[in-house]
């Protein structure tokens, strides 16, 4: 048998001690809906953890729910983890509702702060509701992955199925009793505590020790571009975006040359359909809104004395409530959202368009074109050309008809320095 030398030894216990000083825990905070930005952010967490082999994945998970696509797959960065993933719902008073359930049920630890709940994790379609054949399926379905999910952790499948099918709801101290949770902690500090030396299961089978205790806790924040994207994804701020967006671009079409509003438009129209590109949208909504800014422009033409902009603020008011097709209300555009984007909205671009049109109506009264329809007085002998004085100033003039010094004359033309002019008729000269 190979002995090792005394400073291989060395070097291997150094080496050992090394990584039992520099293990730590992840950690990250899910305080929103469950969409794809929420599921990015786990999956770099996952990713993040076993690069530094960390001890574990700590996620202190909040939310009302989410998007089903967007749960599988964090459903999915969570089980095949290569470190333990513990996922504790806190503070007092938080919830993992729907979504969150499904998250909650798939870690590896499954823990609450006394106060908090979870449950009700019934599929809500998006869109129209289906037909029961169909409703059946969706059901089924979501009811099979909790299953297969809660089976995997030893936990109580009956129980947590019933969330799905039933929409049921649980305290902590209630999903702790019927086994759906593995522990309730009052504070992080208490859960690594409790943790310490106790073994888990994996999801692939194996069973696993952690070690907790003296472990440095290390939050990961989201980058820079996942903070603005998961902003934009509420649907209140991407429809306000679009909302300002159309408005920037339709003062543009109004008031053409002015060039900032146009570019400001065109950046937030296309952040909004970054956005919105990511949220279940339905686009018959889309063209509502733009309907609305249709009906808008026909009342500041046609003077329909607000019946276009009523239905203009109907039309952009029921585009946004359907904008967002979110299988919960955090996950749709409000109502006071809409109404306080609709309103102001439809009386600023009706206000803009009616300027605009009064002032393509109106006649120039600036520059050389202003000149045309001013009277003037012949100061010399027009036989046809002479000087004219109009506007305060003398003037070449060209007229038609022989034109003696001292009558009035009437500016129809302007041809560079010269003004072309028709004699006044007698009825029309005013009396000295």
């Amino acid at each position: 048998m190979k002995v090792l030398h005394p400073i291989a030894k060395l070097a291997i216990l150094l080496a050992l001690l090394s990584a039992a000083a520099s293990a730590e825990i992840l950690k990250i905070v899910v305080d929103d809906t469950i969409q794809p930005i929420t599921a990015e952010y786990i999956q770099r967490a996952v990713n993040e953890a076993a690069r530094e082999h960390a001890t574990a994945l700590l996620i202190e998970l909040r939310t009302p729910g989410g998007l089903v696509d967007s749960t599988r797959d964090i459903i999915s960065s969570i089980t095949n983890s290569a470190v333990p993933v513990i996922i504790y719902v806190t503070p007092s008073g938080a919830r993992a509702a729907s979504a969150g359930f499904f998250i909650l049920e798939s870690a590896d630890v499954a823990a609450m702060a006394p106060g908090s709940n979870t449950g009700a994790a019934h599929p809500v379609t998006l869109g129209s509701t289906p037909d029961k054949v169909m409703a059946e399926k969706i059901e089924n379905d979501s009811a099979a992955l909790m299953r297969s999910v809660v089976s995997k952790r030893g936990r109580n499948v009956e129980v947590a199925e019933s969330a799905v099918r039933q929409s049921k709801s649980w305290s902590d101290a209630e999903a702790l009793q019927l086994h759906l949770i593995d522990l309730v902690a009052p504070s992080e500090s208490d859960l690594l505590k409790q943790l310490n030396g106790r073994t888990i299961k994996r999801f692939n089978g194996s069973t696993e020790v952690l070690h907790t205790t003296g472990q440095t806790v290390r939050e990961l924040p989201m980058t820079l571009k996942q903070q603005i994207l998961s902003y934009l994804m509420d649907p209140n701020v991407s429809f306000i975006l679009l909302a300002i967006g159309l408005l920037a671009l339709y003062f543009e079409f109004t008031h053409p040359g002015v060039v900032v509003p146009g570019v400001i438009g065109f950046f937030f129209v296309v952040l909004a359909i970054f956005a919105l590109n990511i949220l279940p949208v339905r686009y018959a909504a889309l063209g509502l809104i733009l309907l609305a800014f249709v009906f808008f422009a026909l009342e500041a033409k046609f003077a329909t004395h607000g019946v276009l902009a009523a239905g203009g603020v109907a039309a952009l008011t029921f585009g946004a409530l359907l904008l967002v097709d979110g299988p919960i209300p955090q996950m749709r555009v409000h109502l006071s959202t809409a109404l306080a984007v609709s309103i102001p909205l439809g009386a600023i671009t009706t206000f803009l368009m009616a300027i605009a049109l009064r002032a393509r109506r109106h006649k120039v009264t600036t520059g050389l074109e202003g000149l045309v329809g001013e009277i003037g007085t012949a100061r010399t002998p027009l036989t046809p050309e002479g000087k004219i004085f109009v506007h305060g100033e003398l003037w070449n003039a060209v007229a038609d008809t022989s034109i003696d010094p001292g009558e009035q004359v009437r500016v129809v033309a302007v041809d560079g320095l010269t003004i072309r002019v028709k004699a006044m008729k007698a009825s029309v000269v005013s009396p000295r």
